[in-house]
């Protein structure tokens, strides 16, 4: 368990390392120079200090070599130091952290809402005996995939807010702001963990080990809830942990859609002012949240399925080959 630890930790910390990387090559060979964007958004018109622009990219290192400014901004972020806004002046960490719970409230809803909405799909599709009932929940996963994100909280707005008057349109104030943009969020979420589960649990009732459980008398209920769904939500699981990263990305339309305050709306504007530092600060986080989770993610298997670990052993034992085939269901 202990090397199994270790392994994981490592790659969190390469996966870490290429994150920051690709970041800031892509940033860097942006065409346009960020320092310039934001003195013309507050020129307004006037003319421009070329002195003063370059006192600024002075000041951010931004006229230092490439790999200097690599190494400054590695070895500020491993120290959680992003540096300043270039569009704002203020700390990358202060703004990032005063997005963050608005955002982490409508993540963690909204991956609430998909885990049940998606397992009360799955689970009704496969224990049904229905014929048009089993095919109307087993088309529901492509369509919510399908659907864009910004057309369902349209829609919503428009529903629940313009004419039912139900809930509120904008906003971040209270819980009734976080219903719609939660849902809008959740749908396309929900749809997949329903999709793969439903497969799994489609498999799971093949294997000789249901037969058996019906030869000895179990109902259909008892088989579903205490064998065949324990066994297939590995895959969803894994793939919920997965969807964190989708979340985080969706919340950029869903905060703009329903104009609330976040880290969406942060990387929205940082990005379009190309604010370097924000933006690194941001893939960083974004990255250290998926890291975190799908490492949970990976230690909560044995918890669901023992075998897994008696498998590891069995396969240390005879070599380690396909260690990460047994680990990675």
């Amino acid at each position: 368990m202990i090397r199994y630890l270790g392994l994981r930790v490592l790659q969190a910390i390469a996966v870490l390392c290429a994150t920051f990387t690709v970041s800031f090559a892509v940033l860097f060979l942006l065409p346009s120079d960020p320092v310039s964007i934001a003195v013309d958004s507050a020129s307004t018109g006037t003319t421009v200090d070329a002195a003063a622009v370059a006192e600024l990219q002075a000041r951010y290192g931004l006229d230092q070599p490439v790999w200097v400014q690599y190494w400054n901004s590695l070895s500020h972020a491993v120290r959680g130091d992003f540096g300043y806004s270039i569009a704002t002046g203020q700390s990358v960490t202060e703004a990032i952290g005063n997005a963050v719970p608005s955002t982490l409230a409508l993540a963690s809803a909204a991956l609430l809402l998909a885990v049940v909405f998606g397992a009360a799909v799955a689970f009704l599709a496969t224990y049904t005996r229905v014929h048009w009932v089993r095919n109307l929940l087993f088309s529901l996963p492509p369509l919510g995939v399908a659907v864009p994100t910004f057309w369902v909280g349209l829609i919503l707005l428009q529903l629940f807010s313009f004419r039912l008057k139900a809930f509120p349109a904008f906003g971040d104030q209270g819980i009734a702001t976080l219903v719609l943009p939660a849902v809008t969020l959740a749908l396309p979420t929900g749809a997949v963990i329903a999709q793969v589960l439903a497969a799994s649990l489609q498999t799971t009732w093949r294997q000789p080990f249901i037969e058996a459980a019906r030869a000895k008398g179990a109902s259909r209920w008892q088989i579903q809830t205490r064998h065949a769904l324990r066994l297939s939500s590995i895959p969803a699981f894994t793939i919920a942990g997965v969807l964190v990263g989708n979340l985080l990305a969706g919340s950029v339309v869903v905060e703009t859609v329903f104009s609330r305050a976040g880290v969406g709306r942060l990387t929205q504007t940082s990005v379009m002012a190309q604010d370097i530092p924000v933006v690194q600060g941001i893939v960083v986080l974004s990255s250290v949240v998926y890291v975190l989770v799908n490492l949970a993610v990976d230690l909560l298997y044995p918890l669901i399925d023992p075998r897994i670990v008696e498998g590891r052993r069995s396969s240390d034992r005879s070599g380690g080959a396909d260690v990460e085939e047994k680990v990675h269901v």
